[in-house]
């Protein structure tokens, strides 16, 4: 397997996850990951105006998200695939790290307490005890 390195600073990631923060951006892009479709197609499918859609679409553009495309008097949207390869190519590159199910931190909190046993935590000095 080839490990990818992304740029975890990168200023474009934290634009693209600012516009997929938002579950109407969210429903937009799969939507579009499916197949191109018009505004109004979009607009339907997602229950908002018009006006509420290309708000949300100039953001989803502004990240690279979604290509916007006028056919005739129709404006079409479709996905970014080298947008969203980068935001996969971001998340995979944890993937080697991410280990088995036996490796969360739930199943590793008790073998850590069984190595390495915590004296109890001394609890609030009493009045009675400084006498």
């Amino acid at each position: 397997m080839v490990h990818i390195i992304v740029n975890h600073i990168d200023p474009g990631l934290d634009e693209i996850f600012a516009a997929l923060g938002n579950a109407h951006r969210r429903r937009i892009v799969d939507l579009v990951s499916w197949q191109p479709m018009s505004i109004s197609a979009i607009s339907q499918h997602v229950g908002l105006s018009l006006p509420a859609m290309n708000r949300h679409i100039a953001i989803l553009e502004k990240a690279g998200l979604v290509i916007r495309r006028k056919i005739g008097r129709v404006t079409f949207l479709s996905i970014s695939r080298g947008t969203m390869r980068s935001v996969q190519d971001w998340a995979m590159q944890y993937n080697a790290a991410w280990g088995t199910d036996d490796e969360t931190l739930t199943n590793y909190l008790p073998a850590m307490e069984a190595d390495h046993p915590v004296a109890p935590a001394a609890g609030p000095r009493r009045k009675e005890d400084e006498r």
